[in-house]
């Protein structure tokens, strides 16, 4: 029940902030200065976000408390959202709160979703699926805006009673493997099936894995992307890629589909932008390894979701920053895609074997 919740919530958070953006244009400098320090604050915040929420509310808690703690922070960053889009304030005061507001929400959400996961991968990709289709819409029809805002609105007073029927639910054997503090299992102890080595190596992979995955997904021009089916065509690819990758990766573990699906991904999207069909399934494929990353990240770390969630996050913006800022063209261009490809996939490797040792 909270997994759909916080979905459809993601959906609705992402579509509020990019339609409330969107809504003044793009076209001035003000306005693309606006969508800059959303999108910095919105992303590169998350890790700090999330590694206050794991010292402060996680540590020396019990499962349910975190549980309603995060509940409440999700549902105030979702009223944050709400007002800071609809109020008239003015455009950069706007980007600031909308910014904060979707980093508080994605780490609450998706810290609760990697808790909550069961050592699964396929619940963090149906939670981060939905944004695409947020993103694409606000951007297309922010004319949406106040439709999304109500939904967005009546969702946050919902979150109250969803966390707490889930806690009230919640059996004291609930997930044991996840609940140091409920089930007996000493705090700070690994939990079965997680890293027993020095995590830091694999996680600042995984880390720089995700930040140069998104250089060369955003270095490549996709010349058939003109009007608006041709975008929402895209995202749906891109959407079925997040939500298939994580039980493909429950089903058949992590490397196997790993080379498959990057090694494909990196040659259609390399040399065969131009055309729709085949970047269509070049995008499914690539992002069919963004809840594998999570997954394996939060793996090393389980006693930092939100950590987890928000290094993810926070390497996501700066790669997408600068591979859009990157000209290169021809034989170069479909180089560095090629790179940046397999460089996330020796990461993903090396991370899944370190984690069998």
């Amino acid at each position: 029940m909270i997994l759909i919740f916080n979905a459809i919530s993601h959906f609705l958070v992402d579509a509020a902030c990019v339609a409330a953006l969107f809504s003044f244009g793009t076209e001035t400098l003000a306005a693309s200065s606006a969508v800059i320090v959303y999108n910095t604050l919105a992303f590169s915040t998350q890790c700090l976000v999330g590694l206050f929420m794991d010292r402060f509310f996680r540590c020396e808690r019990t499962r349910s408390d975190y549980l309603m703690l995060c509940g409440s922070l999700q549902a105030a960053a979702m009223f944050v959202v709400a007002a800071a889009a609809l109020y008239p304030f003015g455009l950069m005061v706007k980007a600031v709160l909308i910014g904060l507001g979707n980093s508080l929400f994605h780490v609450s959400g998706g810290s609760v979703t990697l808790d909550r996961s069961g050592g699964k991968a396929a619940p963090l990709g149906i939670f981060v699926a939905p944004g695409a289709f947020g993103v694409t819409l606000g951007v297309l029809y922010s004319q949406i805006l106040n439709y999304v805002c109500l939904a967005l609105g009546i969702a946050a007073i919902a979150c109250f009673g969803i966390y707490r029927k889930a806690v009230f639910h919640m059996a004291p054997d609930d997930d044991p493997s996840y609940d140091p503090m409920d089930s007996g299992q000493a705090a700070g102890q690994v939990p079965a099936g997680s890293a027993k080595t020095d995590p830091l190596l694999p996680v600042a992979f995984l880390t720089v894995a995700v930040a140069v995955r998104a250089i060369g997904g955003s270095a490549v021009e996709f010349t058939w992307k003109t009007g608006a089916a041709a975008s929402l065509l895209l995202t749906l690819f891109v959407f079925l890629g997040k939500a298939l990758g994580g039980f493909i990766c429950d089903k058949f573990g992590v490397v196997k589909p790993a080379i498959a699906s990057i090694a494909v991904a990196a040659v259609l999207t390399a040399f065969f932008a131009w055309s729709m069909p085949l970047s269509l399934i070049g995008q499914l494929l690539i992002n069919l390894s963004m809840p594998v990353t999570l997954w394996l990240m939060y793996r090393h770390i389980p006693q930092y979701p939100g950590l987890a969630f928000g290094l993810a996050a926070s390497a996501l913006w700066p790669g997408t920053l600068f591979g859009g800022l990157i000209k290169l063209t021809g034989p170069l261009q479909s180089l560095l895609i090629i790179v940046c490809f397999l460089l996330g996939l020796g990461a993903i490797i090396y991370s899944e074997k370190v984690l069998r040792k």
